[in-house]
């Protein structure tokens, strides 16, 4: 189990990176995350819900993603609360406190997902969440210590040096724990060094005398690792001179930000998520995202005045795209009756498309085949759908897509809309910018037909940075050692039984 001393200190990027170094060696690999926090997440081919961090592991395993290596999943909706989905599936909203009285329960789901892994996989390289020090959380823990306790699992654990204060977080964190939660710690590793590692040696050699434990490598820092976040939104782009600007409101409760990651690295797009206080004026096409709490995140767009904006944009020519939770926006209205994700009834939309969406308590969750058809010109892609929503209306009598699910591949349906005049377009579907093809599409819409090379092809893109990632580890790490840290920790399925 690969612990961190902080968030973001490179735990899911380090279980990937050693998924893909392993399974290049002959293992078979899984990865696994007792709980997870995010909104970015991931469709299995079963129609379960996993968070992206573990789709991303997946592929660096060379396994498909399935719900199980991702148990518990925790969508925030509010400060306080969060939609909870176990085993792929929606649970239930929660706020914090009943979450935490639910957790025994939680574990339980835990174990009998790790139990099926176990049988199926020569090796788990499971990734905790936050930090296992956090002493207000530690009661009932499911996600760090409380989950290797129960297993029985060796962890080793990961700091990043980049944020300073590298030694103080791994002794800080390490003099926090139990006991048998320090034995279970089996060397650490630093990770995002820049410099001379020279002068780094010393601190190494002190740390060791100091907790008598192993570090078991420095890993470099890695500029330009372009892989699918699970949290951070990535606001640098890689663009010399862009033929069209797309501005992305950066909204409270974004979704799936991942959509955009193949725009953001295409050489004739400058794409710019526009924070709280900025104006949406200048843009080429305004993308309204996916979010999870729709109705907050319109309170917060018409406090921005950014639909305002939006109108004038459209006026002057602009266009426009909303995603799953901004295809919800850009209709009439959007009624919960159910209080899926808000207090409030009925919340008035952008009202630039006629339909309307009504909330139920069924999340719609499936990998789709698709055919997007924009200006006479059509491509074939793959997406996914995860929204709890259905919208109707006139306006989606004119579809952007025809969608075949893969799991009824004989059933095609109209999914999103083009307006009337073809300045505003909506689907329900991400991951459409994954293909080249689709890319090349929305550009033409836009004007530009003529580009300064090919669309960036996500897949391969995320491919030659996992093999990248993976070379750093395998260089820099002791892998020797972490292999046999691994076989010294093996446990048999039928010693997680009992747990159940």
């Amino acid at each position: 189990m690969i612990q961190g001393t902080t968030s973001d200190a490179g735990k899911s990027t380090l279980v990937a990176g050693l998924c893909r170094v392993l399974v290049n060696a002959g293992y078979n690999v899984a990865p696994f995350k007792p709980q997870n926090m995010a909104l970015n997440s991931a469709v299995t081919q079963d129609g379960g819900e996993i968070g992206r961090a573990q789709a991303l592991q997946a592929i660096a395993a060379k396994v498909a993603p399935r719900v199980d290596f991702n148990p518990i999943l925790l969508k925030p909706n509010s400060d306080t609360g969060a939609q909870v989905i176990v085993q792929g599936k929606a649970l239930a909203n929660m706020e914090a406190a009943n979450y935490h009285d639910y957790k025994k329960r939680a574990m339980q789901a835990v174990l009998q997902s790790h139990y099926r892994l176990a049988h199926d996989h020569d090796i788990l390289l499971v990734e905790g969440a936050g930090s296992p020090a956090e002493i207000n959380l530690r009661a009932h823990d499911i996600a760090n210590m409380g989950y290797a306790e129960a297993v029985d699992c060796p962890v080793i654990l990961v700091a990043d040096i980049d944020r300073g204060g590298v030694f103080a977080h791994l002794v800080g964190t390490l003099a926090l724990l139990s006991n048998s939660e320090q034995a279970r710690i089996k060397g650490f590793i630093i990770n995002r060094f820049r410099g001379d590692i020279t002068l780094l040696e010393s601190g190494l050699k002190w740390l060791e005398q100091r907790t008598g434990k192993p570090v078991l490598g420095v890993l470099p820092y890695l500029h330009d690792l372009a892989l699918d976040a699970e949290d951070a939104i990535a606001f640098d782009n890689k663009l010399n001179q862009a033929k069209v600007t797309i501005f992305v409101p950066l909204l409270p409760h974004i979704s799936n930000h991942t959509d955009f990651d193949p725009l953001r690295l295409h050489p004739d797009i400058d794409l710019q998520y526009i924070k709280i206080g900025q104006s949406l004026q200048g843009a080429d096409l305004i993308i309204l995202p996916g979010s999870k709490n729709v109705s907050a995140d319109l309170a917060f767009l018409k406090q921005q005045a950014w639909p305002q904006e939006i109108f004038q944009h459209l006026r002057y020519g602009g266009k426009v795209m909303g995603i799953c939770g901004g295809l919800q926006m850009l209709g009439k209205k959007i009624f919960d009756p159910e209080h899926v994700e808000s207090t409030q009834a009925a919340t008035q939309g952008l009202g630039l498309l006629d339909f309307t969406t009504t909330l139920t308590g069924n999340k719609t969750l499936q990998q789709v085949n698709a055919s997007m058809s924009l200006n006479g010109e059509s491509c074939q892609l793959r997406g996914y759908e995860i929204h709890c929503g259905v919208s109707s209306g006139p306006a989606l009598q004119r579809p952007l897509m025809q969608i075949q699910a893969k799991s009824n591949a004989s059933a095609v349906q109209n999914d999103g809309c083009i307006s009337e005049d073809k300045q505003i377009i909506a689907t329900y579907l991400h991951g459409i910018f994954d293909h080249p093809a689709a890319t090349k599409l929305l550009l033409a819409w836009l004007g530009v037909r003529e580009l300064s090379q090919n669309a960036i092809d996500i897949e391969q893109h995320r491919e030659k940075q996992l093999e990248r990632l993976a070379a750093s580890c395998q260089q820099h790490l002791a892998m020797a050692k972490i292999k046999q840290i691994i076989a010294n920790g093996r446990n048999t399925p039928e010693n997680i039984q009992p747990h159940l």
